[in-house]
């Protein structure tokens, strides 16, 4: 055999190989920053409604102080209409 085509054959088979290695890199990396970017999405979304309950839950308190047991009570506090209660709904 050619050692030229031998050496050629190789140097392609190498080539290929690093490149394939290289795109699946890539698309590893556009991978990671879409999961990545999901999860930041999902921090903030999880943040804001924790904000949000942790107000609710301060109103309902301060309304059950100012309400004795013998004093006649009013209506609890509404929590705040951007509150999810999906969870606690079923």
């Amino acid at each position: 055999m050619d050692v030229g085509a031998l050496v050629g054959g190789g140097v392609a088979l190498i080539v290929g190989v690093l490149t394939w290695g290289q795109s699946r890199a890539t698309n590893r990396r556009a991978d990671f920053t879409a999961i990545t970017e999901r999860l930041d999405k999902e921090v903030k979304e999880e943040r804001t409604q924790r904000k949000l309950l942790t107000r609710a839950y301060l109103d309902l308190h301060q309304w059950a102080r100012r309400v004795g047991p013998d004093t006649p009570a009013g209506p609890a506090p509404e929590p705040p209409a951007d509150l999810d209660l999906t969870p606690w709904r079923h």
